[in-house]
């Protein structure tokens, strides 16, 4: 089982590697949807990683289906957080 004190210490510096990774694809090109997608992804990646690393291989579904759930929420925190972002936050038109 994930400990509270784990997803705070490990997960949030995650999302914020997820959205710097995004914010960073977006300026290569990516867009909508895509990028979505990217984050989830990567969210995915990154939270199996950090999982793993943090309790080793694991080797019942349960194990690996809360580690995809985890995975997952990064991906979907960073998304989110984005998307709530862009859209409530003025964005610098005037260069100021």
């Amino acid at each position: 089982m994930t400990e509270i004190t784990n997803i705070l210490v490990g997960g949030i510096p995650l999302i914020v590697v997820v959205f710097g990774i995004v914010e960073f694809s977006k300026k290569l090109g990516l867009k909508d949807n895509a990028l979505t997608v990217f984050s989830l992804v990567l969210g995915l990646i990154f939270g199996l990683a950090f999982e793993i690393a943090t309790y080793g291989m694991p080797a019942a579904f349960a194990a690996w289906f809360e580690y995809i759930i985890f995975g997952f929420s990064i991906g979907l925190t960073a998304s989110g957080f984005y998307d709530f972002a862009n859209s409530r936050l003025p964005t610098n038109r005037g260069g100021v």
